[in-house]
C-alpha cells in the first residue's frame, strides 16, 4: 500500500514544483489562457490526449464495461469519429485565434448567444470537474486499501487540481500534460497482456461473464439497447466536436500546420488508450479475485484501479495507477480552466470591464478558478455514478453548443436567430428531461432514461431541428456575418517571442 501511494505523491510533488516554476512565466492573458500561442506539435499531441482521456474513460468507461462488456466501446467510438471531423476544422480554428468558443458564437449569432453558450459550458464543465474529483477519491481509496476514504481522497484531489490550475493556467496544463500523456499511453499498453493473462485469457473471460458482454450491442443494457449504445456514441461525438478545452489547445498552437499534425496523432493515441481501457475493465470484471470487490453498479468504475492492484506486477501497477491519477489531474485542470476563461472573457471582459489590464485579468481568473473548483468539489460529495454524470454533462454540452458551433464554422446559411434558438432550446430540453428523471416514477425511468429514451435524442432533435428550420425560414445572413470565419482574412497568429 505505502509504496504505491508514496511514488504517486512524489510524482505529484514534482509536478507541483514544475508548475510553480511555470507560474513565473505567466505575465499576460495570452500566457494564462492559451500558453502564449507557443505549443509545438509534440506538446499538442499529448495535451490533446490528456484533455480527452480522463475519468470519463478510466472510471465511467470501466463502469460501462462492467454493465455492458465490449459494447462500452460505443462510448469511446463517438470521440474517434469526432476527432476525424475536427481535423478539417483545426486550421480554421487556430487561425481565428481567440480565447473561447464564445468568440466564435458572437461573430455568427450575436452577444446574447455568447452569454447563453457560456452558461451551458460552465454548467457542463463544472459537472465534469466534479466527477474527476470523485474519480480521484476512488483512486486514493483503492491505492490505500480503504485507509483513505473516498471523501478524503476527493479533498486531496481537489486541492491539487485547484492549486495547479490557479498557479499558471494553460502554461501549467499543457506542459504538465506532456509527461502525463506519455505515462497514460505506456501504462495502458503494458498492462493489457498481464490483465488478460490473470483472467485466463479469452476462454477465462467467456466462462465468467454473460454472453451478452461480448456482443456488439449488449441486449440487456437499457430498455432499448441500440438506442442506448448509439446515445452514448452521439453524446461523446457532440461533446468532442464542440468542447472548448480542445479549441483552446488549437488557439495555443504556434501555427496552423502544428495544429493539424497534432490532430492526426491525437486520433491514434485516443483509439489505442480508450480501447485498451475497455479491454482491461472487461477482463478484470471476469476475474473472481477482482469481482469480489465490486458490490454495486457504481463500483464498476474501480475496475481499472483494482486491476492495477491485483492483476499486474507492482511496477506495472504503479504505472497504471499513476496513469489514472494523471488523467484525473490533467482533465480536471483542463475543464476547470475553460469555464474560468468563459467567465473572464465572455462575461467580465466583454460586458463589464472591456479595458481590464492584463494583471487584473490574470489575478481575477485565478480567483474564479478557485471558486469553480470549490463548487465542483461540493457537487462531487453528492455524486454516486460517474457514468451517469458524465452522460448528462456530455449531453447538455453536445446539444446546446456543438450544433450551433459547427454550423458557425461550416454553414454560411445559418442565421443569428437560429443559432440562439438552437443553443437555448438545447439547454432547456436537456435540463427539463434531467429533472424528469427525479420526478417521474422509477418504472418510467429505466436505467436513468425518461420513458426509456436516452436524453441525447430529444436534445439533438430539438437543437439541430430548430437550427436548420429557423435558418431556412429566415433571411439569408449578410456576408459580413460569416466572412470572418470563411475568408481567412486574418494572418495566422504568431507565437510571441519570449525575451
Amino acid at each position: 500500500m505505502g509504496i504505491y501511494l508514496y511514488i504517486i505523491l512524489a510524482y505529484l510533488l514534482v509536478l507541483m514544483g514544475f508548475n510553480f516554476y511555470r507560474s513565473y512565466k505567466v505575465k499576460t492573458q495570452d500566457d494564462f489562457m492559451v500558453a502564449g500561442r507557443s505549443l509545438s506539435t509534440f506538446v499538442m499531441v499529448f495535451t490533446l490526449v490528456c484533455t480527452w482521456i480522463g475519468s470519463g474513460t478510466f472510471i465511467a468507461g470501466a463502469e460501462f464495461s462492467a454493465r455492458a462488456g465490449f459494447s462500452a466501446l460505443w462510448l469511446a467510438a463517438g470521440a474517434w469519429v469526432g476527432i476525424i471531423i475536427i481535423y478539417f476544422l483545426a486550421g480554421k480554428i487556430r487561425n481565428f485565434g481567440q480565447y473561447t468558443i464564445g468568440d466564435i458564437l458572437e461573430v455568427r449569432y450575436g452577444p446574447v448567444s455568447r452569454v447563453v453558450g457560456a452558461i451551458a459550458l460552465i454548467i457542463s464543465f463544472v459537472v465534469i470537474v466534479s466527477y474527476q474529483f470523485r474519480a480521484g477519491g476512488y483512486i486514493l481509496n483503492v491505492i490505500t486499501d480503504g485507509e483513505i476514504s473516498v471523501g478524503v481522497g476527493m479533498t486531496i484531489t481537489a486541492g491539487f487540481v485547484i492549486l495547479f490550475t490557479a498557479l499558471a493556467g494553460m502554461m501549467a496544463v499543457a506542459y504538465t500534460d506532456l509527461p502525463n500523456g506519455i505515462i497514460i499511453v505506456l501504462a495502458c499498453i503494458i498492462a493489457v497482456p498481464f490483465v488478460v493473462g490473470f483472467t485466463g485469457g479469452l476462454d477465462g473471460a467467456q466462462a465468467n461473464l454473460p454472453a451478452e458482454h461480448f456482443d456488439v450491442v449488449n441486449s440487456t443494457f437499457g430498455q432499448y439497447p441500440f438506442l442506448k449504445a448509439f446515445g452514448y456514441f452521439f453524446a461523446t461525438l457532440l461533446l468532442l466536436l464542440g468542447v472548448q478545452s480542445m479549441y483552446q489547445k488549437f488557439y495555443s498552437a504556434r501555427a496552423e500546420k502544428e495544429a493539424k499534425k497534432a490532430v492526426v496523432w491525437w486520433v491514434f493515441g485516443t483509439i489505442i488508450v480508450e480501447t485498451v481501457v475497455v479491454v482491461i475493465a472487461v477482463f478484470a470484471f471476469a476475474a473472481p479475485e477482482i469481482r469480489q470487490h465490486i458490490h454495486t453498479a457504481e463500483d464498476g468504475g474501480k475496475l481499472v484501479l483494482l486491476a492495477a492492484r491485483y492483476a499486474v506486477p507492482p511496477v506495472v501497477g504503479v504505472l497504471l495507477l499513476a496513469a489514472a491519477c494523471v488523467v484525473v489531474l490533467s482533465t480536471s485542470m483542463n475543464y476547470l480552466l475553460s469555464p474560468s476563461t468563459n467567465i473572464m472573457r465572455d462575461i467580465y471582459q466583454r460586458f463589464m470591464n472591456k479595458d481590464a489590464d492584463q494583471k487584473t485579468m490574470v489575478a481575477l481568473q485565478k480567483i474564479v478558478v478557485v471558486i469553480l473548483g470549490l463548487i465542483a468539489f461540493f457537487l462531487a460529495l453528492k455524486m454516486e455514478s460517474v457514468l451517469a454524470q458524465a452522460y448528462f454533462a456530455y449531453t447538455i454540452y453536445g446539444v446546446a453548443i456543438t450544433p450551433a458551433l459547427i454550423a458557425a464554422l461550416a454553414w454560411k446559411r445559418v442565421t443569428k436567430t437560429a443559432g440562439l434558438v438552437s443553443i437555448t432550446s438545447g439547454v432547456v430540453i436537456t435540463v427539463f428531461l434531467k429533472i424528469m428523471t427525479y420526478v417521474l416514477p422509477e418504472r418510467l425511468v429505466p436505467d436513468g432514461d425518461p420513458w426509456g429514451i436516452p436524453l441525447i435524442y430529444p436534445g439533438m432533435i430539438v437543437s439541430i431541428g430548430s437550427l436548420i428550420i429557423v435558418s431556412l425560414l429566415g433571411k439569408k445572413p449578410d456576408p459580413s456575418e460569416w466572412k470572418p470565419l470563411f475568408k481567412g482574412k486574418k494572418k495566422p497568429l504568431k507565437a510571441k517571442k519570449k525575451k
